[in-house]
């Protein structure tokens, strides 16, 4: 009888042992095509420079730089469906001199998110959502008392429907002829000012505010959103993107620019050079840069740009 009872027992584990793997092998299957439609990388950088003088007849003062990069990516394609997904990231510091504070030399967050659904051979209808801000507060140095922007302020959510042309992995085209912007200004005494396009506050004869500053601004518009990307050579790769915004309730024909320039040479496996710009106009951002003859500042839009170079730590995945 006990011979009996170890057979069954025997057989009876070795059926649910193997229904077990079966089931086993079914989902490790499933879980392996899910992620095959999913392709992701990015790129880390770290960069610093370094320069101590001590009485150095030539002058110059000492300084000490770093500056980091991340651009992460996470890319879904099935059937007719994509989803793309990207975060960019930047901080940079400099500490020059015997100043106590370091100053900040970059600084942005974005985030993009991107689905569509096949319309017809390289066309796909779509929807965006793109965040841009920033962590940290900025100053117009060497004045560094008094904040000129800071997290949130400003801060553009755009959401958008359109169509992207995908021809390529390395190209794509999307244009929206139906888009919303909003800019977050969330420091008040920004929003007071007027920053960044924003209604300023109202204030009566004595200086004192009646009514404070919009923290939002709404534009509704047309957009374009470019990206190319190439490996020009072996170890050198060429990244570029371009968005164009039309508001179209006021000013329409000023189109408002943001282009950005990635160059990475990549020496070995964990050093490398990048070279990025920026590009950026916005009419409503308005610019401090000089005084009218009667002593105020003379402002206006201007066209903003800026370059980073480094050399340093870098890791592909």
């Amino acid at each position: 009888m006990k011979k009996l009872l170890l057979i069954y027992f025997i057989l009876l584990s070795g059926i649910i042992f193997g229904q077990v793997t079966d089931a086993e092998k079914l989902l490790r299957a499933q879980r392996n095509d899910t992620l095959n439609y999913w392709k992701t990388g990015g790129v880390t950088a770290l960069n610093f420079s370094q320069t101590s003088l001590t009485n150095w007849a030539a002058g110059g003062q000492s300084s000490l730089a770093g500056n980091t990069m991340i651009n992460l990516f996470a890319y879904y394609k099935k059937g007719n469906y994509c989803w793309d997904n990207t975060l960019d990231f930047g901080y940079g510091l400099l500490k020059q001199g015997d100043k106590k504070k370091a100053w900040k030399t970059d600084d942005k967050i974005e985030l993009l998110s991107k689905y569509g659904q096949k319309a017809y051979r390289k066309w796909y209808y779509s929807a965006l959502i793109n965040l841009k801000t920033q962590i940290s507060p900025g100053y117009n140095y060497p004045n560094d008392s008094v904040k000129i922007s800071s997290f949130f302020a400003p801060a553009y959510l755009l959401g958008a429907i359109g169509m992207d042309y995908k021809p390529n992995e390395n190209f794509n085209v999307f244009i929206s002829p139906l888009t919303e912007r909003f800019t977050f200004v969330c420091d008040q005494t920004l929003a007071d000012n007027g920053a960044f396009g924003v209604n300023a506050a109202t204030y009566d004869s004595t200086g004192k505010i009646i009514k404070k500053g919009k923290n939002l601004r709404t534009e509704f518009g047309g957009y374009v959103r470019m990206l190319f990307k190439h490996n020009l050579m072996q170890n050198v790769a060429f990244q570029t993107k371009l968005d164009l915004f039309s508001n179209y309730l006021k000013d329409p024909q000023n189109i408002d620019i943001n282009w950005e320039v990635l160059l990475s040479l990549k020496v070995n496996k964990y050093i490398s050079a990048t070279v990025s710009t920026q590009l950026v106009y916005d009419h409503n951002v308005l610019i401090v840069d000089g005084k009218n003859p009667d002593g105020t500042d003379k402002t206006g839009p201007r066209t903003q740009f800026k370059e980073v170079l480094g050399v340093g730590f870098s890791y592909n995945f």
